[in-house]
């Protein structure tokens, strides 16, 4: 299936073209080959590169593949020449340890942070909508359901965790809904939208007053269980929580008991602690709750926009060094 032309690139402020440290361009490899790798070779023929096989005149890496990072680490240290690597996924905590190891000032990493935030911010919109309207309860029964169930999204107030591509194509969806919208964040820097902008430390000040809770952001080791039984206490039994970031975000524990007491209605993740999420595990069973498997975005939708993402990149790499999507190896994304 072809994706519609309508998804673009979202960037948020921290996401905009930033100028890297300069690299040596030459040839670049596509690493490993896949089924879609001559949608990524025109792209890199389209903004002037060359693709050769890896080599030791190899400059450029597009690497496609979220599971072998112990690979990208071998890759680099045989080709100490390549200056630029970019990673197939917005998210990065997979190839956490190769930048780490391998960041150098002569070396970029780009990612593809922003360019998928319009599938998974629709992805997000679907599944606020049916957690409010218990969506996930009435899928399950097999009779007609005599309990008054569902909560209008509009004028609600939604809670954004993270204020990147995602929470800002989110926030564009959300506005038919005249809901208040909130951005927690590294920094209070304003986000243009947002009632407010407050920074991670101050999650639990607005909790009492979220209606809904969207997870949005990278998963780093500050990060890591976010959200856990203290914040879960501090909801309101009528809230629901998004998350389409990344599983270990909330506290798998946590979130069940969360569900099963009555802390808050209902969740909805597209990401787990663990993934995939193992049979029989308790979330499978917790009320209310709806879990998709990590499709929020699929790769029909994903590699046209990669695509345009690895086409500015060469640009950058062969021209002024104005990459989209820099990695920044001490943060983790």
């Amino acid at each position: 299936m072809t994706t519609p032309a309508q998804h673009r690139h979202v960037l948020g402020d921290e996401f905009a073209a930033a100028r890297a440290p300069l690299v040596v361009s030459g040839p670049i490899a596509i690493e490993p080959e896949k089924g879609n790798s001559a949608v990524f070779r025109a792209a890199v023929e389209r903004a002037g590169g060359v693709v050769a096989p890896l080599s030791e005149n190899t400059r450029g890496l597009i690497w496609l593949t979220y599971a072998r990072g112990d690979e990208l680490s071998t890759t680099l240290e045989a080709h100490p020449h390549i200056s630029w690597v970019q990673l197939p996924w917005a998210g990065v905590d997979a190839f956490a340890d190769p930048v780490r190891v391998h960041a150098r000032p002569d070396r970029v990493f780009t990612s593809a942070k922003g360019a998928f935030a319009q599938p998974v911010a629709e992805h997000a919109l679907g599944m606020i909508i049916a957690l409010l309207r218990a969506f996930p309860r009435r899928a399950r029964l097999t009779a007609w359901d005599d309990r008054i169930l569902g909560t209008s999204l509009y004028g609600l107030r939604v809670t954004i965790v993270g204020a990147g591509g995602i929470a800002r194509e989110l926030m564009r969806l959300l506005a038919p809904f005249d809901v208040s919208i909130t951005i927690v964040r590294r920094t209070d820097h304003p986000v243009a939208g947002a009632e407010q902008t407050l920074t991670t430390d101050r999650l639990t000040d607005v909790l009492e007053t979220t209606d809904v809770l969207v997870i949005a952001a990278a998963h780093t080791a500050q990060t890591t269980h976010l959200i856990s039984t203290h914040e879960f206490e501090r909801m309101k039994p009528e809230a629901v929580v998004v998350n389409i970031a990344r599983g270990p975000l909330i506290d798998a524990a946590a979130l069940d008991h969360a569900l099963r007491s009555g802390l808050i209605a209902g969740a909805a993740l597209d990401v787990t602690d663990p993934e995939p999420l193992p049979e029989g595990h308790a979330l499978w069973s917790a009320p209310n709750i709806l879990i998709t498997p990590h499709q929020a975005d699929t790769p029909d939708m994903t590699a046209p926009l990669l695509a345009v993402r690895i086409e500015h990149n060469v640009r950058a790499f062969l021209g002024d060094g104005r990459f989209v999507g820099v990695v920044d190896a001490s943060a983790g994304y």
